[in-house]
Order: C-alpha cells, then sequence, then structure tokens
C-alpha cells in the first residue's frame, strides 16, 4: 500500500521539477508587446510602492510554489497591498483591438480577497504613484475577487457622460466565477473595435457581451432617452385601489359572528372493541433499573414508556370522547364583499421627460491607460502575480499562454492529480483500518476471552492512536487469540473433583503414591531447568 502510494507521488515530482527547468519564456515574444512584466527579475527598480499609511502588506519577488519561475507575492494575510508600474507610453483603448492578460496562483486558496488588476488613467486625472490608492481613478478594473457571495471575475470600466462630465463605473453582468483550486490560471480581457469583448479563463471563453448592450451592462453605456420627472408629485385625489368595500352592503339579520367553527359531533357512537381500561402506554416490560441507579441522588427509578401493543389492533384505548366536526352554521366575522372601485385611476407614476444626461456614440469612449496598478484587499496570503501583459492582438496573447502558462500549469495538474489519487488510496486504506478495529473490538467481547478483554481493548486503542500500526496490533490480537483458545482445548484447568465415596487408600497405595509424585515433580523440576534460557555470560568494559 505504502509503495502504491509513494511512486506515483515520486513520478509527479520529478516531471515537476524537470519540466519547470524547461519553461519556453516569451522574452523572443516581448517585442510584439505593448507591455510585458515576467517578474523574472526583482521588482524594486521598476514598480512602485504606494507610501499611503493603510496599504501596509509586503510584496516579495517570491518563485511559484514548485516552480523556478518568479512572481510577485502578496506575503501576508489580512492586509491592503498597493503597487503601481507606469507604462512608458500611454495605451489607446479606442484605435482597435487590446487585449489585456495575466496569471494568478492562490497558493493558498481565497476565501475573502481580491486579485485583479487596475488599469490606470494617466496622472492628469488626478492621481501619484507614491499614493496610489483606492481613490485613483482607472480606466479598466479587471480580475478574480472572491468574499461571501461574491465570487466573480470583474471587469469593471469608467466612462466619462460626454453631456455631465460625470465618471460612471459599469459592471459587466453576469460575469464568469473564480476557479476554486490552488492552480495557476490566467485570465484575458479582449476588447474589439467593434464593441465586443471576450473574457477567457485558461484560454477557454467563459464570457462574451457587448459595450453597448444595456443586457451586458450595469449601468448601461447609453443612459435611458427619458427619465421619471422628479419634480412631478401624485395628486392627493389620485385612487389606486382597484377595489373597494361595498358601501351600500349590510350585514344579514341572520349573521351569527359567534358561532364557533367546529362543534362536538352529537351523532358519533364509539367504536366496537374500544378498549376504555388500557392505557395509551405502558411502562417496558423488558426495561430494568440501571446497577449504577442511586434512589438517594437520582430519585425513585421509572421505567420508560412504549405504545400499548393492545391498542395496536384495536379501534383506540383510554377515555373515549366524542370528535368534533365543522359547524355549519358558522360564518365568522361578517364584512362587505368588495366592488370595481369607481374612482380607480391606476397606479400612478410621475411622467416621462428626456433625460438631460443622454447621449449617443457608436462605440465607448475609453480613457487611455497609463499605468498598471494592483491595488487590492485581502485576508489570504500566497497570491501571485506574474506574466501581464498588454498586446495590440488576442494571437500574441495566446502565444504567451502556451509558453508562460501552459507548461506550469500541466505540472500543477499532474501533481495535483498524484496527490488526489494518493489521498484516495489513504482514504480506503483508513477505511479498512476502521474495519479491522471494529473486528478486533468484537472479538474482545467473546465470552472466553473477558479475561483478556482489557488487555486487548487497551492494544486496539494504541492502534487506533498509531493506525500504521494495525498489521502488528492485529497480528498480536489473533496470537492472544489462539492463545487462549488453545489452553481451553489442551491445557485448561482441570475441573474440581466430584466428591464421591472411595475406599481407603492402603498404606502401601499411599507410599506409592507418595514416591510417584516426588518423581513426577523431580521430573517437571528438570525439564523446566532445561528449557530456561541460558545467561549470556557477563562481559567486561
Amino acid at each position: 500500500m505504502v509503495e502504491r502510494k509513494v511512486i506515483p507521488i515520486a513520478i509527479a515530482v520529478l516531471f515537476f521539477f524537470i519540466a519547470s527547468s524547461s519553461f519556453v519564456h516569451a522574452s523572443d515574444e516581448a517585442d510584439d508587446a505593448i507591455f510585458y512584466e515576467s517578474f523574472d527579475e526583482d521588482f524594486d527598480s521598476r514598480w512602485i510602492v504606494s507610501e499611503k499609511e493603510e496599504y501596509n502588506g509586503v510584496w516579495k519577488h517570491s518563485k511559484s510554489e514548485g516552480h523556478d519561475d518568479f512572481g510577485l507575492l502578496v506575503s501576508e494575510p489580512a492586509r491592503k497591498y498597493a503597487i503601481v508600474k507606469e507604462l512608458d507610453e500611454p495605451v489607446i483603448l479606442k484605435d482597435g483591438s487590446v487585449v489585456l492578460q495575466f496569471e494568478t496562483r492562490l497558493q493558498n486558496g481565497l476565501e475573502c480577497g481580491g486579485a485583479y488588476i487596475k488599469y490606470l488613467q494617466p496622472q492628469e486625472s488626478g492621481w501619484k504613484p507614491k499614493g496610489f490608492d483606492n481613490e485613483s481613478p482607472y480606466s479598466v478594473m479587471f480580475g478574480p475577487d472572491k468574499c461571501g457571495a461574491t465570487n466573480k471575475v470583474h471587469f469593471i470600466f469608467r466612462h466619462k457622460n460626454p453631456k455631465t462630465g460625470k465618471y460612471v463605473e459599469h459592471h459587466l453582468k453576469f460575469p464568469p466565477s473564480v476557479p476554486s483550486d490552488k492552480l495557476s490560471h490566467v485570465y484575458t480581457a479582449i476588447l474589439k473595435p467593434d464593441n465586443e469583448l471576450r473574457i477567457l479563463v485558461d484560454g477557454e471563453e467563459k464570457k462574451k457581451a457587448n459595450f453597448l448592450s444595456e443586457e451586458d451592462f450595469e449601468p448601461s453605456l447609453i443612459p435611458s432617452k427619458t427619465i421619471p420627472d422628479p419634480d412631478d408629485n401624485k395628486p392627493e385625489d389620485w385612487d389606486e385601489r382597484a377595489k373597494i368595500p361595498d358601501p351600500e352592503a349590510v350585514k344579514p339579520e341572520d349573521w351569527d359572528e359567534d358561532a364557533p367553527m367546529e362543534i362536538i359531533d352529537e351523532e358519533a357512537e364509539k367504536p366496537e372493541g374500544w378498549l376504555d381500561d388500557e392505557p395509551e402506554e405502558i411502562d417496558d416490560p423488558e426495561a430494568t433499573k440501571p446497577e449504577d441507579w442511586d434512589d438517594e441522588e437520582d430519585g425513585e427509578w421509572e421505567a420508560p414508556k412504549i405504545e400499548n401493543p393492545k391498542c395496536e389492533t384495536a379501534p383506540g384505548c383510554g377515555e373515549w370522547k366524542r370528535p368534533t366536526k365543522r359547524n355549519p352554521a358558522y360564518k365568522g366575522k361578517w364584512s362587505a364583499p368588495f366592488i370595481d372601485n369607481p374612482a380607480y385611476k391606476g397606479i400612478w407614476k410621475p411622467q416621462e421627460i428626456p433625460n438631460p444626461e443622454y447621449f449617443e456614440l457608436e462605440k465607448p469612449d475609453f480613457e487611455p491607460i497609463a499605468a498598471i496598478g494592483i491595488e487590492i484587499w485581502t485576508m489570504q496570503d500566497g497570491i501571485l502575480f506574474d506574466n501581464v501583459l498588454i498586446a495590440k492582438d488576442d494571437k500574441i496573447a495566446e502565444s504567451y499562454r502556451e509558453t508562460t502558462w501552459k507548461p506550469k500549469f500541466n505540472i500543477e495538474k499532474e501533481k495535483q492529480k498524484a496527490e488526489e489519487e494518493a489521498a484516495a488510496e489513504s482514504e480506503g486504506i483508513a477505511g479498512y483500518q476502521k474495519k479491522a478495529f471494529d473486528l478486533l473490538y468484537k472479538i474482545a467481547d467473546i465470552p472466553f476471552l473477558s479475561g483478556q478483554k482489557d488487555k486487548i481493548i487497551e492494544i486496539i486503542e494504541k492502534g487506533e492512536k498509531q493506525p500504521n500500526l494495525t498489521i502488528g496490533i492485529l497480528a498480536s490480537v489473533v496470537v492472544v487469540f489462539v492463545t487462549i483458545f488453545f489452553r481451553l482445548i489442551f491445557g485448561g484447568k482441570k475441573p474440581a473433583k466430584v466428591e464421591a465415596k472411595v475406599e481407603k487408600k492402603t498404606n502401601t497405595e499411599r507410599t506409592e503414591t507418595s514416591q510417584a509424585g516426588g518423581e513426577n515433580e523431580d521430573n517437571k523440576e528438570k525439564e523446566e531447568t532445561a528449557n530456561a534460557p541460558r545467561r549470556r555470560p557477563k562481559r567486561d568494559n
């Protein structure tokens, strides 16, 4: 069992390290990217950590668990983190396709926290790298977020209303959920010039949306043409009641509001065979007073009650009472019937007026991306960011996925599979061990082992604390069982002598008997001496 458990893990780990040392890096393709960060080198000289007091989480340049590949690590739980990287030139999102892609690995899982990236507007919009925080304006926010009921891969874009000049956050409706494992995953957002948005997780499309569709974003990018007039108020005499009590209705004279809902059925008769003198419950005749019951401390002992078996075949037991039935005279509290309201005007709504914030456009007027920032609050550590990419072509992003993410993911997947198989096998062994211990407890209850029961129980309990000793424990109990069994058959105590009348032995017989007994004792003593283990001579130091 142990070999079967170790070999798959050993092979997977060997494959893990061999493959992890032979990743194809995307540096050859870096020239095709607008921006690419592999974190192969320390980030200190290129990324700026926020100096805001509340962002006290420590970022680290760290290897991904089991790989030689480095990333940007969230190193402490229950902290806020903020770090930013300015781009050499702003990325214009309105000129064509733009692909946003990055990897994350939740090495300790994610119960409550974010692992998303903010693609920031130029600093002219009102922020500074060392003061980067939650208020710093971004163009797009994209990536995993999970806490409580929230479990989504966010995609949010901020858009300026040309009529009001205000920025509005537009959230993708029904976004994909976050993978729940601890493997590396790659998140891709493809913004197309035809207003299409595609969200990929591990290269697989999980969501397709249109930036102009009210079905895909909340709130809709384009406001409604009309809105309810905020100055329009419902008139005081506006009646919204469709039905009203009939004002001309009168309670009938014979209407008895005090009549009960149910009355005794006077026509009912006691069924034949009803056992009036039998109680519905009786003392359990098989119950016995516990040996350790103390009347002074525990009170007078009473047997528990059970259903009277005589009542099972009879129509009923105990005192018979007439049942109740619905009162035909019952009418309840009188109220006037409802009629159509002659003054009904319908449900009031304010009148619609043109929306002063309404505008039309053919495509979103995205703000440029001037920096990449990670600003998160998380209860978990071990979140690793890697291979942050901005590109103009989704083929480039696909190439990066194949060379930077997929080899790692395949290795991690194989290792996870081996661990799951080993765990399943271990659970199977644990199941057999439980059955074995259950059997041992049954053996301990065998009557002729009663003298050894305490010792057997002690051995079993030790075995339960150390399951790896199960086979040895089984062998020990079997040895005890067999030993006692053979003693009972071949070497047990002789039965007590039965008293009977016998003739007195002569002196000669007594003498012979004594001599024979003496010889037997001598022979027994010699035999024990011969069988005794020899002492080893004491060796001088």
